[in-house]
């Protein structure tokens, strides 16, 4: 590991107070991972954000890019933050007023095979807007985690009443101490990614088209903020919610949906 990259994770590690080893847990998300013929890699976040989320976009940008294996950053965004629609090889991030419809934040990730092709995040400010949620905790808490899921990270822990793991790939009632990545999860980015793949879906850096090996179906127009567009339920939380959606899209090409439900 780097020097600049053994220094950032050391002061995330101190500002989020993790005192426990948490080298035993195991969260890939079925070992979906981001198609790539080098390490470290560069994953293009589009910014579709209002002023009021840009620090923290750009928080979790910096945050992930302490992983020793791949660097987030932040680009342009190409969508309207309404429909949120994907570009192949990147992850498009958006907020918006999109009803009181339960969930106050999604990741939904488009996979052909084993990698990850494109994916969106979607923060829903008919929550965040209200005094529970418009704090820097839960703002932090859910573009952190919907971010990971995109690089392929499952929960560590889906347990709301749990003690906080000092990530925000935890589930908790309470943001405070769970706003940023902690150690397991750059441990878990590196075991995800430690092999080296023969196509490439990542868009590379100032290029206009999408990495190779991306089959042309996946990313269908579909209505992707639409619950009933989501398809089957894979998972449900402890509180008996619909954490996670899997539609089929043919030729070994699927739509995943993670979904953070407002308390």
């Amino acid at each position: 590991m780097s020097l600049r990259k053994i220094t950032i994770t050391a002061g995330l590690l101190l500002a989020v107070g993790i005192v426990t080893s948490v080298a035993n847990a195991t969260h890939s998300w079925n070992g979906f991972h981001w198609g790539r013929t080098a390490n470290p890699f560069t994953l293009q976040l589009g910014d579709n954000m209002s002023s009021t989320w840009d620090a923290y976009l750009g928080t979790a940008a910096t945050n992930w890019s302490a992983s020793n294996v791949l660097d987030t950053v932040v680009v342009s965004g190409k969508t309207k933050p309404r429909v949120c629609k994907p570009t192949n090889g990147r992850v498009e991030v958006c907020n918006e007023r999109y009803g009181a419809n339960g969930w106050l934040g999604i990741a939904q990730v488009w996979v052909s095979g084993e990698h990850i092709v494109q994916g969106a995040v979607k923060m829903n400010d008919s929550y965040f807007r209200t005094s529970t949620y418009n704090t820097p905790a839960w703002k932090n808490l859910v573009v952190c985690q919907e971010i990971g899921h995109t690089l392929g990270l499952d929960h560590q822990d889906e347990i709301f009443d749990n003690a906080n793991l000092g990530t925000c790939m935890d589930y908790t009632n309470n943001p405070s101490a769970n706003q940023f990545p902690n150690l397991h999860d750059y441990e878990q980015l590196e075991a995800i990614y430690t092999h080296l793949d023969t196509v490439n879906t990542v868009l590379s850096s100032g290029s206009a088209t999408a990495g190779q090996g991306k089959p042309e179906g996946v990313g269908r127009d579909i209505d992707e903020s639409d619950p009933s567009a989501w398809g089957q339920v894979v998972r449900r939380d402890a509180k008996g919610n619909a954490s996670l959606y899997a539609r089929d899209l043919s030729n070994g090409e699927k739509l995943f949906t993670f979904v953070t439900w407002a308390q």
